[in-house]
């Protein structure tokens, strides 16, 4: 099985990971209409058969549930896994002992001692300065309750000052988790992708599946169903999966090379980069295979650019 560190001296974990925003979450993604609980526990199960053992959470994912969940299913096998979840700084919780106590519940939901990661969800300084983020989460570290620091959603210039606090503890930021994908390529031109790289911070990559579209399975008739989040997103239109044609194709010519899915390409696309870990989600049991299916191959240089090069719009 494929691993990465993450961050310079952090955790070792699978090269991909499971992304599990779904899982309990009624309001964007109909758990408990289109999939449930049990649909969830067979791609837990799937993902751990597979080897892949890396769950990335919060505790805002369906108000705790995804995190209920994956506590409820470690419980329930003898594989060890990593798991990373994520501090909301909310405007009521301003405090900085707001933060251990967000942390103490996750851990009571995920019924754990100590975790792999625990990420500052998004840099909302009008609740709390970055310094203070960082001062509190390295004094975790030190109390063992997790094992290293990450952000989500932050700026390089962000990103930096966060490495800096940290720096002064002598604790390194593991990971910066963003929007990555052949579709979402923000990282690459707005400095955040080559300040990791500077600085051994591990990217993240959340919706590496651009919400389902690198799949395959979306055209104009399908677009015209779609359910929660994705009903809301431009690019599920017709006229713009018509522009995205010269990509799905190249795709499904690499596909039939490989004997691999549009997704599978798509995210070793993306471990191909380096240093990066997609954490796609995956509802059912077949969805988790598929995923898993990205590890243990790679595409050429060559064919690792040339999607690049058709992924420009």
């Amino acid at each position: 099985m494929q691993t990465i560190t993450l961050g310079s001296n952090g955790p070792i974990v699978t090269a991909i990971g499971v992304g599990t925003w779904a899982w309990g979450d009624t309001l964007f993604w109909a758990y408990g209409k289109d999939f449930g609980s049990q649909d969830v526990a067979e791609a837990f199960q799937a993902s751990i058969d597979a080897g892949v053992t890396f769950f990335d959470t919060a505790e805002v994912y369906g108000l705790g549930e995804s995190e209920r969940l994956i506590g409820k299913f470690s419980q329930q096998t003898a594989v060890t896994i990593q798991i990373a979840t994520k501090y909301f700084p909310l405007p009521w919780r301003w405090r900085r002992e707001s933060i251990a106590n967000a942390l103490t519940a996750s851990l009571g939901r995920l019924q754990t001692s100590q975790i792999s990661l625990y990420q500052i969800h998004w840099p909302l300084e009008f609740v709390l300065k970055t310094r203070d983020f960082m001062e509190v989460l390295a004094q975790e570290v030190k109390k063992g309750r997790i094992q290293s620091v990450g952000v989500s959603n932050y700026s390089a210039a962000q990103m930096t000052i966060a490495h800096d606090y940290l720096a002064e503890r002598g604790i390194p930021l593991a990971v910066n988790q963003v929007p990555y994908s052949l579709l979402t390529r923000q990282i690459e031109q707005n400095g955040v992708l080559q300040k990791a790289k500077q600085l051994g911070v591990t990217i993240l990559a959340y919706s590496p599946l651009a919400q389902g579209l690198l799949t395959g399975k979306y055209n104009a008739e399908t677009v015209k169903h779609l359910q929660g989040a994705r009903r809301f997103d431009s690019r599920f239109s017709s006229s713009a999966l018509q522009q995205l044609e010269p990509l799905f194709s190249t795709l499904k010519d690499l596909s039939e090379k490989y004997d691999k899915t549009p997704a599978q390409i798509s995210l070793n696309w993306l471990i191909a980069q380096g240093n990066v870990i997609p954490i796609p989600g995956a509802k059912n049991a077949l969805q988790a295979r598929q995923n898993a299916g990205a590890l243990g191959w790679s595409l050429t240089p060559e064919e690792v650019e040339l999607l690049r090069q058709k992924s420009i719009k």
